[in-house]
């Protein structure tokens, strides 16, 4: 086919406009989330303040960035490939709450720069060398406190004053369990209480034996780990926790609203919302060593009365008055 001339004009400016609009879709972020868990079937509260935080400074998903999900459905032999998959969609920043994944990720790439949203012990697991001085790819927020537990167990014995054994609900061959139990351990000694330890599969058959265990062994309470996994299964740990009519706090707020009695730990959504900001500046080319990890400053404190109810239990008032929610 030949072109006149006076057409020639017009297909250089197609060409042009091509080459522009080619270029314009290159230049879109493109940001990655990998994670552990199944597909949530609603926003979780972390990735709920990371979208609201990323929305707040312009990123407007089907306009000027692209998300790329990917969710392993529990099973962690599927991260590596999926870890992969994100990696060849090009992203610029991978984000993901869970330690399995960013391990997976990094085996893969020692460049590609991670942000944490949030992950419970990153120093201990190797994902950052300092929270001053992260020291690779990784940088973020980060659920660590490491006062919580004995708060936690606080809050139990203020609760149900009698007990004096509590059984601690972990996640088995998950990386930050091991800090999580020595931090109980030594919150546990320092208020005299004794600790039964069960590290369970994240599935319900494992979860409802344990639950057994404790009743057998006469425990008084529950302090139950915060994982991906396990937090799949929070209404059924929290109807067994009621029917062996046993007090059990948890960090998640979602725990006390799926039926648990008390939950006390970092706001998710507000971690989720500051790592929005470690994303935006990595896209616009900050290094993740050079910024320092961010730990949690706001806390929720939420109390289910009619779990208590259940339990028989009368909540003191100067506990429901430090309560950020009160579920009735």
């Amino acid at each position: 086919m030949s072109i006149t001339r006076a057409g020639l004009p017009v297909v250089l400016g197609l060409c042009l406009i091509c080459a522009a609009t080619a270029a314009e879709a290159q230049s879109v972020p493109r940001i990655g989330f990998l994670e552990l868990t199944p597909a949530p079937p609603s926003v979780t509260p972390w990735r709920q303040g990371l979208l609201q935080g990323l929305a707040d400074l312009g990123y407007v998903e089907g306009q000027n960035v692209v998300f790329v999900n990917r969710w392993a459905e529990g099973r962690e032999d599927r991260l590596p490939g999926l870890a992969a998959e994100v990696l060849s969609s090009k992203v610029g920043v991978i984000t993901s709450s869970s330690t399995e994944a960013i391990i997976a990720t990094r085996t893969l790439s020692k460049t590609i720069p991670i942000v944490m949203a949030p992950i419970s012990d990153p120093i201990g697991n190797g994902l950052v060398v300092s929270f001053a001085r992260p020291g690779g790819n990784v940088t973020g927020v980060t659920l660590y406190s490491n006062e919580l537990a004995g708060k936690r167990l606080e809050l139990l014995r203020q609760v149900a004053p009698k007990i004096t054994r509590v059984a601690v609900l972990a996640q088995r061959d998950h990386p930050p369990t091991a800090t999580f139990v020595s931090e109980t351990e030594a919150a546990a000694h320092t208020l005299g209480l004794q600790l039964h330890v069960l590290q369970v599969r994240a599935e319900p058959e494992d979860i409802a034996r344990a639950f057994t265990s404790m009743t057998k062994e006469r425990d008084g309470g529950v302090i139950v780990q915060q994982t991906g996994s396990l937090n799949a299964h929070m209404r059924q740990m929290a109807d067994l926790a009621t029917r062996h009519r046993l007090p059990t706090v948890h960090a998640s707020r979602l725990f006390a609203e799926s039926g648990g009695l008390l939950a006390y730990g970092p706001s998710l959504s507000a971690l989720g919302y500051r790592a929005a900001t470690y994303v935006h500046k990595i896209l616009k080319g900050a290094k993740p060593a050079d910024l320092p990890v961010e730990q949690p400053t706001k806390f929720e404190f939420v109390v289910n009365l009619k779990t208590a109810k259940a339990l028989g239990l009368t909540i003191p008032q100067s506990v429901l008055g430090r309560a950020d929610e009160v579920i009735q």
